[in-house]
């Protein structure tokens, strides 16, 4: 499959892009507002690559382009960007393309980052409210700290948790995260239940912030 980053250059974009690109045989699309920008973003991606990787498939486009290439997209994108990225891409999407969101809306004050969500409920519902309808949607890789993506070295041992409406889109996104090394992903039902996903994600970036021996802190259920 083609596997594209919206905002592939920012740093869950580039933690996924670089597992995907490690792990799996999927053609990896990197997106960005600026073609150039993720065609260099694509160049330090594949200097990384070279140290774990004897084959490297990625690219860099324009969203829109990458949007249109692509079976799988995903929204690596900062929440308060989502919708318009969404709409800006809408004409690429169809009812064969899963649409994958990440992000959670959140806000930060001297004890820390608080789950903030939209009016819509969650981030994956304002998703879901601004795509096409033909468009099925999924809530992925919420959880996940960055760095620890981003970082080869790194062995995982996490949880993602999934959600969707669309059972064959949720079934896509549970095979293809499960093909990350280390990574185990687990259906969480309905996109009702983005929120109860989404806000785990605070909880952990200040479990971090609050423990010292703690970094990139995940979540394992068990």
């Amino acid at each position: 499959m083609r596997i594209a980053l919206l905002g592939g250059t920012g740093d869950i974009g580039e933690g996924l892009a670089l597992r995907f690109a490690r792990d799996t045989s999927h053609e990896i699309l990197i997106g960005s507002r600026d073609p150039e920008k993720a065609r260099d973003a694509v160049a330090d991606y594949e200097e990384v690559l070279e140290e774990h990787t004897d084959v490297v498939d990625i690219k860099g486009f324009g969203n829109e382009m990458a949007a249109d290439r692509a079976d799988v997209v995903v929204l690596s994108v900062p929440p308060y960007y989502v919708g318009d990225t969404v709409e800006a891409v809408a004409e690429n999407l169809d009812s064969d393309t899963v649409l994958v969101t990440p992000a959670v809306g959140m806000q930060g004050d001297e004890d820390g980052l608080h789950y903030h969500p939209p009016s819509a409920g969650s981030v994956t519902e304002l998703v879901a409210q601004r795509a096409p309808d033909e468009v099925p949607v999924v809530g992925a890789f919420h959880n996940l700290a960055a760095d620890a993506l981003s970082t080869l070295e790194n062995e995982l041992d996490l949880d993602t948790l999934v959600v969707a409406d669309d059972d064959a889109a949720r079934d896509t996104v549970l095979d293809l995260a499960n093909e990350l090394e280390g990574l185990r992903a687990l259906a969480a039902g309905p996109l009702a239940n983005a929120a109860e996903a989404e806000s785990v994600t605070p909880l952990v970036i200040n479990i971090a912030k609050y423990n010292e021996d703690m970094h990139d802190v995940g979540v394992k259920w068990i």
